[in-house]
């Protein structure tokens, strides 16, 4: 497994390191201190499985270098790693295609079990962004695991939705238009409309936002694509 870790503070990636050791133990780790290196880095890495992005970082805001990284490298599922926990921009930074939001100040069990999640085709949302979203509407959520931190992952296909509906999700968490979609999946526009629609329905829904969040609060496994 390969990972790239783009955080300005050397105290970060080290613990970062020793954390992600735990996760593989024949994990390779590239590391970059700003944005301009690490771009250059995951060009110059094809075989990336995950990306660890600081928000924080000096040459460059953080949600301009997330929407880079999905724009360049839209197969590596990138994972914000933040010393904010401010749900305004929690939500941002899913909506913009991140996999996951995790705080700084969680600790390395949760952090482990947030990278299972998204490894396994998940979305990772902090305890307290699901806890602001309980009143999310039935059926859907009735299968959602309670725990954020479980790890347990549901299959689409348990909630209703058929193997295109679920690529369909998994490019829309991604931040992706029905336009890009369209494209990604050879998909005539109107068909992605009923799909999503679809999804929407299934998930008991209004909007993407809200597929999203319950995503997250019901550990989807979706596909990477």
């Amino acid at each position: 497994m390969k990972i790239l870790i783009v955080d300005d503070h050397p105290l970060i990636r080290e613990a970062l390191k020793h954390v992600l050791a735990v996760l593989d133990a024949n994990i390779f780790l590239v590391e970059a201190k700003n944005f301009a290196e690490g771009l250059a880095a995951a060009a110059s890495n094809a075989d990336l499985d995950l990306i660890l992005l600081d928000l924080g970082l000096p040459d460059v805001d953080g949600i301009d270098a997330l929407a880079e990284l999905r724009r360049c490298f839209p197969a590596v599922p990138t994972v914000v790693l933040s010393a904010s926990e401010n749900p305004a921009i929690v939500m941002r930074a899913i909506e913009t295609g991140a996999m996951g939001f995790i705080p700084k100040t969680t600790s390395s069990h949760l952090l482990l079990n947030a990278l299972r999640l998204v490894l396994g085709g998940g979305v990772y949302l902090p305890t307290e962004v699901l806890r602001q979203h309980r009143g999310t509407p039935e059926p859907a959520l009735r299968l959602a695991v309670e725990a954020s931190d479980s790890g347990k992952l549901l299959s689409p296909r348990e909630i209703g939705l058929t193997v295109r509906q679920a690529d369909v999700l998994a490019l829309l968490v991604q931040g992706k238009s029905n336009k890009l979609i369209c494209r990604e999946l050879d998909l005539a526009e109107g068909t992605v409309k009923i799909h999503v629609t679809a999804i929407l329905r299934a998930l008991n829904v209004m909007n993407r936002t809200q597929a999203v969040i319950a995503v997250g609060k019901l550990r989807l496994q979706l596909r990477q694509i």
